[in-house]
């Protein structure tokens, strides 16, 4: 039996607490301790029960304790006070960034397929969401045009659960929106529930729009669970990276055509998107569609235009991380769309394959984001390289150097993810405003000023916290699963809050070694079980459900927890999430990191260790090679960067460099103490992480990064291509064919040069060279020299470019082009020249594949 009509009933707030519904419809209160202060005032117990939902505390406070309240003077001010300070940050109308843009609609669109951005919205797996959230913490706090896209998980991201071997499990609880900060929305006129539609392979799909506040940004979130589609329609966003191949698509044709359908019903239009991975690739056909369909354009103009405007991050170091769709999948739902764009359906297809003329080659999201995209980037200057060459293949005639993706380093909201005890130090020795004051550096210099006592014992609490809740959520585990009695009191006695605390808490997929400390478990049983200089560690992670070698290695890492020498000394937490991640980086001691190199993206969780003066362990891969490289005597490195064939070998290498480092460095290093008892040159280092490291991996400087290298010139292209009526575009588009027509017949001959076998440093070299344009015009192309150190076997190691300027028409078509290169060091030096075509609205002349080079 089911209810005619169902309804939700709210708690009546009086009237003098109705600002506690503004303080928690907005996840502003996720980093503002002053918020989740005055919620925890009212009931600490029931606060510590509602999972960071201040939405579902609310709605389970006693009526009376609502009357109550609005009787307390002492609350009541203290919520003005927080009231005020949320307005305050609400009503701020300029940018933190010299940025200037006049329009009131958001500027930019960013897509995400998951957001980290509270314990109390599981709609993010890991360190992708969790990105995604801190971009929009951090546009808000510098006051960016910004709306995010997503998709409502009915079941978010698997629960962990683990057997008494040590196998995980995954369960899905049902989450009610209702109980969250988000609102759904409604139209002002009917206040019926909007609806935005998408065609599946002649299917209607229909979903509904949920709003959540972020700071002074709106992020919209597309549920299909509504009674207007059938049940397998209704899935669609029941979980985050479940089902099958179809089901993937199903997710990325509603992220992608339904996040632009949703903007356009109500009623934004940004002038940039921002594809945060390749998952919402195909936003950018459906904004190709959309400026056919409304403006007229051709595909080509429509796809110059969508690719001026458009910002694509890649995550990924991995081919096979990178969604793929075999082609009678995409025809199946794209073969009607491609008609709608006036392209056969293998033209469609050959903008997701890496080799256009291979019809075996799958549909590959990544490439399509590529594509449709000039502003591309890796998450690290590693990742950046590494992305280079994974995806040479969709710019073949251009060395690595030359592909068209850059770097923009990933950063975290440190406001986020800094202690209290921490960020009350901040807020005594750094400024009251050193959450958003954009003089990063300096005020991170101030870092140094803070008392080495203070500092110490801020930290010595957190530590103490950490070891707390690892043995409440140890007891919690054990109990569970009905574990004996003498189990859930030894869960009282692990760790100890006086020594070393080592934490490691990521995904448990196999490149990240979650075991490596396993290679040599006597030496590692030694380490830990030292009497006068012990360590302890604390790991958690999760493996992707179907990652059956990811568990084997969470299994043996379990099972080794559990050895009784062991369990007091080594624990494993069950169900990481932004809760067992927020106790981690704050409490331990040093942050653990042992990718195998160069298969690390990024890894962010570094990042808010040491916001909050952990130091790192870490091999040379991801962040930690810029920050290595800023001061190597920081923090510490497993090896210097080697990259290895075996890996096998690589594993041992770098295991046995590990147990040298903690046994003859971190550890003497830590329990080093002077007559007052504190370890100072451990402090020295915690003090050099917040003043050096803190100002560069900031989702602040991160976004800043975007505004500067991506957005800005992203939005100057819209309006200049959009002018009299789109002329400029259609301009590119007409000159980007008759380009294609005519480069393959462009020639460049007769390269010569005065230049002696032996030169000096710093001595010009003039080179001249024939240049055939085949009737296009020199404005239309880039002629230069291409030059550089060069190798034992004549390959270039580095190289410069410098622009050759045509000085001499010669006959039928050719023309005489001239330049200079300086050699500025010694060594063996080569040159060629090459050609690459030109247009003022051209961003990178190497984002169209075409390129000459001398014969």
């Amino acid at each position: 039996m089911k209810p005619l009509h169902t309804y939700s009933v709210i708690p009546k707030l009086p009237p003098n607490l109705d600002a506690l519904w503004d303080l928690a419809y907005n996840v502003w209160f996720d980093w503002n301790h002053e918020v989740t202060g005055l919620f925890s005032l009212i009931d600490p117990k029931l606060w510590a029960k509602s999972y960071g939902n201040p939405i579902a505390f609310l709605n389970h406070l006693p009526q009376t304790t609502l009357e109550s309240l609005a009787k307390d003077d002492f609350f009541l001010e203290r919520l003005r006070s927080v009231k005020h300070s949320q307005d305050i940050y609400m009503e701020r109308k300029s940018s933190m960034l010299p940025f200037s843009y006049p329009e009131r609609q958001p500027l930019v669109a960013y897509f995400s397929l998951e957001y980290g951005l509270s314990l109390c919205l599981p709609i993010y797996s890991g360190g992708l969401g969790i990105l995604a959230g801190d971009h929009l913490k951090s546009a808000s706090d510098l006051n960016i045009p910004l709306v995010g896209v997503g998709l409502a998980y009915q079941q978010g991201y698997f629960r962990q659960y683990l057997t008494a071997d040590g196998w995980q499990n995954e369960r899905y609880p049902d989450y009610g929106f209702e109980q969250m900060p988000m609102t759904l929305v409604r139209s002002e006129t009917d206040h019926k529930p909007v609806i935005i539609n998408v065609d599946l392979a002649g299917q209607p799909l229909s979903a509904q729009i949920w709003k959540v506040r972020v700071g002074r940004i709106h992020l919209y979130l597309l549920d299909t669970n509504i009674h207007e589609n059938p049940p397998h329609f209704r899935q669609i966003t029941s979980r985050l990276y479940g089902g099958d191949l179809e089901m993937r698509i199903w997710q990325e044709i509603l992220l992608g055509i339904g996040g632009i359908k949703a903007l356009s019903i109500l009623g934004l239009t940004p002038r940039v998107i921002h594809m945060n991975e390749g998952h919402s690739a195909f936003a950018g056909l459906e904004r190709i569609r959309v400026f056919m369909t409304e403006y007229g354009l051709s595909f080509e103009a429509a796809m110059e235009l969508t690719a001026s405007t458009s910002v694509f991050t890649t995550h990924t170091p991995v081919p096979a991380g990178n969604d793929r769709f075999p082609a009678e999948l995409m025809q199946r739902y794209f073969d009607g769309y491609a008609r709608s764009l006036g392209l056969a359906f293998k033209v469609l297809l050959a903008l997701g394959r890496e080799d256009p003329r291979n019809d075996g080659e799958w549909f590959c999201m990544t490439v399509l984001a590529l594509r449709l995209s000039r502003f591309n980037n890796g998450v690290s200057e590693l990742h950046g390289h590494v992305s280079r060459r994974m995806w040479q293949k969709v710019w073949p005639q251009y060395p690595v150097e030359d592909i068209p993706i850059g770097t923009v380093t990933n950063g975290v909201h440190i406001a986020s993810w800094v202690a209290r005890d921490i960020a009350m130090l901040f807020e005594r020795y750094l400024g009251g405003n050193w959450k958003e004051d954009p003089d990063y550096t300096r005020v991170w210099q101030q870092a140094e000023t803070i008392p080495d006592g203070e500092l110490w014992r801020a930290h010595e609490r957190l530590r103490e916290r950490v070891v707390d809740y690892a043995r409440a959520r140890l007891r919690i585990q054990l109990a569970q699963r009905d574990a004996r009695r003498t189990e859930l009191l030894q869960a009282d006695e692990v760790l100890d809050p006086q020594v070393l605390t080592i934490g490691f808490a990521r995904r448990f997929a196999t490149y990240k070694r979650a075991t490596l400390l396993l290679a040599d478990k006597e030496r590692f049983l030694k380490m830990i079980t030292d009497p006068k200089r012990p360590v302890q560690f604390i790991f958690a992670g999760k493996s992707h459900p179907h990652d059956n070698e990811g568990k084997r290695f969470m299994q043996q890492l379990v099972q080794f927890c559990q050895q009784p020498e062991v369990r007091n000394r080594v624990v494993f937490l069950e169900d990481y999430d932004m809760e067992v991640a927020e106790y981690m980086v704050q409490g331990c001691d040093v942050w653990l990191n042992t990718p195998r190199r160069p298969l690390e993206a990024c890894g962010t969780s570094g990042m808010k260790a040491i916001a909050n003066g952990v130091l790192h362990v870490s091999t040379l891969d991801g962040w930690w090679v810029e920050a290595h490289r800023m001061d190597s005597a920081v923090g510490w490195s497993i090896g210097q960067g080697e990259e290895y064939d075996d890996s096998g070998y690589q594993d041992f290498v770098e295991s046995q460099i590990l147990y040298n480092l903690l046994e003859k460095e971190v550890i003497p290093t830590f329990y080093e103490r002077g007559q007052t008892n504190f370890p100072r040159e451990w402090i020295r280092r915690m003090k050099k992480c917040l003043q050096l490291f803190t100002p560069v991996f900031t989702s602040h400087r991160m976004v800043a990064d975007y505004v500067k290298n991506a957005y800005e010139p992203a939005y100057k292209n819209s309006v200049s291509l959009m002018e009299q009526n789109f002329a400029p575009a259609k301009q590119l588009a007409s000159w980007r064919m008759d380009i294609m027509t005519k480069w393959n017949a462009l020639r460049i001959n007769n390269v010569r040069s005065d230049v002696p076998e032996i030169i000096h440093v710093a001595q010009p070299i003039a080179i001249q060279a024939d240049v055939y344009l085949n009737g296009l015009a020199p404005h239309d192309v880039c002629v230069e020299i291409y030059a550089g150190p060069v190798s034992a076997d004549g390959s270039f190691t580095e190289r410069k470019t410098a622009k050759m300027d045509l000085t001499k028409s010669l006959d039928e078509g050719w023309f005489l082009y001239e330049g200079q290169f300086t050699p500025e060091t010694p060594g063996s030096f080569g040159f060629t020249v090459r050609m690459l075509p030109s247009h003022e609205h051209l961003l990178d002349p190497h984002s169209l594949g075409l390129i000459h080079w001398a014969q």
